[in-house]
């Protein structure tokens, strides 16, 4: 093909202006997140908030944070936060991130943006009315490896897209919060929307969807196999799972060549474009520790704010909107109800 791999685009999130966060839930994705941005970038993290006095006073005393609120609502009206990181369990996403619109503050909600699509709606309009920016902290999406595959993408060096197949599963025991049927527990929310939003990135708006699910136990999907037609006539395979370890590894073919991404494909890592007759070609990434890569939706959310936008322009809501409308459609077909949904 006569062709090199592009260079990731990505801003350094060391030069993304200043902001003052606030962090709404102090559980294993807020310390992460915390931890990130404070390896990674120059942002302030100004307190967190928590239900309960004692957790958030315990996690701020060991992620170093000035502030710790005994309560959602003491963190939304914090006059020293300018930005508030949701990162609540999933149910309580759409009532957190409203709150914290409503008090003037821009919003970075941990993925997923609601339990279903139209909670996601509900947010953006909101935060559109209010004029503050409102994002999806759909991390894979904002990495330097994803710029170099939507450039390979928009390039056409894979030619027709027809098919992409993705996966993504982990073993968990049945004491594990994902077991909750009150936290819109199983695979879909934390781990199904990886590949079903790598799928629809890749080929556009869904047309038909065929699923299949087991279960976990009397209450609770453990697993979901889905087919998705797409616009234009792509189809894609995804599967996720909590029953066992997947490879997590994802594929996209063309009629000129085809991505292959090892597992874990959502993570920082190689990749290689593998031309139909010629020698492939390898994006040399180190796999970083799980999770060290949450900074760059953050220093996203930054820049955009800094421009007066209330949306991001690479994960933009409809993308948002439309994994979880995707989403929506696979849960029916499998008669899957979250809470607060009937």
């Amino acid at each position: 093909m006569g062709v090199r791999l592009p260079s990731a685009r990505t801003p350094d999130p060391s030069t993304a202006p200043r902001l003052r966060w606030g962090i709404l839930g102090p559980g294993w994705i807020a310390e992460r997140f915390v931890a990130s941005l404070l390896e990674h970038t120059p942002q302030e993290v100004s307190a967190v908030g928590s239900r309960s006095a004692d957790r958030a006073e315990e996690f701020a005393r060991r992620m170093g944070l000035p502030v710790a609120h005994g309560s959602y609502q003491a963190l939304v009206g914090d006059p020293d936060v300018d930005i508030v990181y949701v990162s609540t369990p999933h149910p309580q996403h759409h009532r957190c991130a409203l709150d914290a619109i409503a008090a003037g503050k821009h919003v970075l909600v941990e993925k997923p943006m609601g339990i279903n699509a139209a909670q996601a709606r509900e947010i953006f309009a909101a935060a559109r009315a209010a004029g503050v920016f409102a994002g999806e902290a759909m991390w894979t999406r904002f990495l330097p490896k994803f710029d170099v595959v939507r450039q390979i993408l928009d390039d056409g060096l894979l030619g027709t897209i027809h098919t992409v197949v993705a996966d993504h599963g982990e073993f968990f025991t049945p004491d594990h919060r994902i077991y909750d049927p009150a936290l819109a527990g199983g695979p879909m929310l934390d781990l199904g929307t990886y590949p079903i939003a790598f799928a629809r990135w890749i080929l556009g708006d869904v047309e038909t969807v065929a699923a299949l699910g087991q279960s976990a136990n009397e209450e609770l999907n453990g697993q979901i196999s889905a087919t998705l037609g797409h616009v234009g006539g792509g189809q894609s395979l995804v599967n996720t799972t909590i029953l066992s370890n997947t490879p997590t590894t994802a594929f996209v073919a063309g009629e000129d060549a085809y991505l292959e991404l090892p597992g874990p494909f959502y993570q920082p890592g190689p990749f290689r474009l593998v031309p139909r007759g010629a020698e492939p070609l390898t994006h040399e990434e180190n796999h970083a520790p799980h999770a060290d890569g949450l900074h760059f939706s953050a220093s996203d959310a930054a820049r955009r704010i800094a421009d007066g936008a209330v949306d991001s322009a690479i994960h933009p809501p409809t993308d948002v909107i439309g994994t979880l409308e995707v989403m929506d459609r696979v849960r029916a077909e499998l008669g899957i109800v979250f809470p607060g949904e009937r």
